[in-house]
């Protein structure tokens, strides 16, 4: 009985004296073997019962007992040194981390968006407040001068300084030169270079507005695993004790900027949901139409009614000449057609639907960060839905919920530069962590990474966000540092000859749904 609209369903289930509830009527339809279904669903209730419940039908079906995942459980305190431990009541342990779950299998023979048995009901889009801040798009005014750069790191101390001021008392470098021999000492810094002594200890330069001051730490300090996570120009603060001669400070302590632990997220005032998905990639040959299709029904089911928001985190297409050989690898190859397959793809998942969407590396604008929004011509191309295009990095709230938005280009070099237990491809989430600790969502310049010089740094994390979305490194990951929710949203395309190559093997098909109203994640599985 594949493709049976919801009337046939009611129709079967009252000759068997049975009523059933919307979300029963939606799930049976959506079945693989919709008879089958019904016949298991009868023989299963309850002798007194005369209706069947969307719950009831949930346990029959296989694959289809929705477990939401709360946030993740605490990791040990050696896997993660900077995470908090779990306080009583909370569900959320910071510093944990998720593997990919499949929660709950989108259907694979659904009903379809034109079916009158789909069960979505439009919802009052007066009832949504969205808001989009730190956005680059038309505030862009770097000319690539020495200057401008100088401006921008400037720009990134003052700011980051400013949340460590209240840990330490500052002097600045050259205050501290002209400090005597065993004085306490406390500065704040940028990082300007990192490197081993003979001896195995680590030598730290850090630099601020008045010159540069080298701080040792020894290899026998418990703080001497936190050099293993400073990166190259990331803001930090030491406070440790002038050496004899006073040219060099023996470091005690070393402070982060981080999401202060008394951080308490932000939650909608009623029950509604987002869908964070990002790297659709559209005209590769390993764009997953099917699972995309699969997840635009389910979105039109009753099951995804609270579904009001759905947020696309870059890579809509999957570009051209992005890397070696990439035009073998394309089923479209010209790049305004594949934003156009991509605007029909759109126009798959329900009208009603608030939809925001920030570029990445693949799509059709600078490479340097901030990226600026789609341009005019990208914009009319995308005008399915009148979605929101914004940039990337932007912080998106929605109902009150402070959702930051960054594609992810500087978690390439977070996990090349950061211990394999500290970052990892299968672990996203934890180099997600040390961008919040940094208060940066792209720390470290000069690498592959690109970093567009503006008049203010556009990457500084000011204000901590309840939610933090990004993707590029096409794996699923989520979890909870410091009550912020972290979520890596995998992609919407199968391995590539060249991610084989480079040892990617991807998350295909999810789409982690976040509850606004208590940032409970479950991660949907549509392949």
């Amino acid at each position: 009985m594949p493709g049976e609209t919801d009337r046939r369903i009611i129709t079967e289930l009252a000759a068997r004296g049975y009523n059933a509830d919307r979300e029963a009527v939606t799930l049976l339809a959506g079945a693989s073997d919709p008879a089958g279904a019904i016949e298991r669903a009868v023989e299963a209730a309850p002798d007194d019962a005369f209706k069947i419940s969307g719950e009831h039908v949930r346990t029959l079906l296989d694959g289809e007992a929705r477990e939401p995942v709360r946030k993740a459980e605490p990791e040990s305190p050696s896997a993660d040194p900077f995470a908090s431990p779990a306080e009583p009541g909370d569900e959320a342990a910071d510093g944990g981390s998720a593997a990919p779950h499949e929660t709950k299998d989108g259907p694979a023979d659904g009903p379809t968006p034109n079916d009158p048995g789909a069960g979505r009901v439009p919802t009052d889009p007066e009832k949504r407040l969205v808001e989009i801040l730190g956005d680059i798009t038309g505030q862009s005014t770097g000319t690539g001068e020495y200057e401008d750069f100088v401006t921008v790191f400037r720009d990134r101390y003052e700011r980051l300084a400013g949340k460590l001021r209240g840990r330490v008392n500052h002097r600045p470098a050259d205050a501290i030169q002209d400090m005597p021999g065993g004085s306490d000492a406390e500065m704040i810094g940028m990082v300007n270079d990192i490197r081993s002594t003979a001896s195995g200890h680590w030598l730290v330069e850090l630099e601020d507005t008045t010159g540069v001051f080298p701080c040792l730490v020894m290899k026998d300090r418990e703080i001497a695993d936190l050099v293993n996570e400073l990166v190259y120009d990331e803001v930090i603060a030491v406070r440790g004790t002038l050496a004899d001669d006073a040219g060099i400070l023996f470091t005690d302590e070393i402070f982060f900027p981080d999401v202060p632990r008394t951080h308490e997220p932000s939650t909608a005032d009623r029950h509604v949901q987002a869908a964070l998905i990002s790297d659709v990639h559209v005209g590769s040959q390993e764009f997953a139409a099917d699972a995309w299709s699969r997840f635009a029904d389910w979105l039109h089911t009753a099951e995804a009614q609270h579904v009001e928001y759905l947020l696309i985190a870059g890579d809509m297409v999957e570009g051209v000449g992005v890397y070696p050989d990439q035009d073998e690898e394309l089923s479209i190859v010209d790049i305004y057609e594949q934003y156009e397959a991509f605007a029909e793809y759109l126009k798959e998942v329900p009208g009603d639907l608030e939809i925001i969407m920030i570029p990445g590396n693949h799509d059709a604008v600078r490479l340097a960060e901030p990226q600026p929004a789609f341009d005019e011509e990208l914009r009319r191309i995308m005008s399915a839905h009148d979605a929101r295009l914004t940039g990337n990095p932007s912080i998106v709230t929605l109902e009150g919920v402070s959702v930051l938005m960054y594609h992810g280009m500087s978690l390439d070099e977070m996990i090349a530069d950061l211990p394999e237990g500290k970052a990892s491809y299968d672990d996203p989430q934890k180099a997600m962590y040390h961008l919040l600790k940094k208060r940066h969502v792209a720390p470290k310049y000069g690498g592959k990474m690109r970093i567009a010089p503006e008049e203010r740094d556009y990457l500084v994390i000011d204000e901590v966000p309840d939610v933090f979305h990004t993707g590029h490194v096409h794996k699923l990951g989520f979890g909870n540092y410091h009550r912020v929710t972290a979520i890596n949203s995998g992609c919407w395309q199968d391995q590539t000859a060249f991610q084989k190559s480079v040892n990617i093997d991807p998350d295909v098909g999810y789409a982690p749904i976040v509850d606004l109203d208590t940032l409970d994640v479950t991660a949907r599985k549509f392949t």
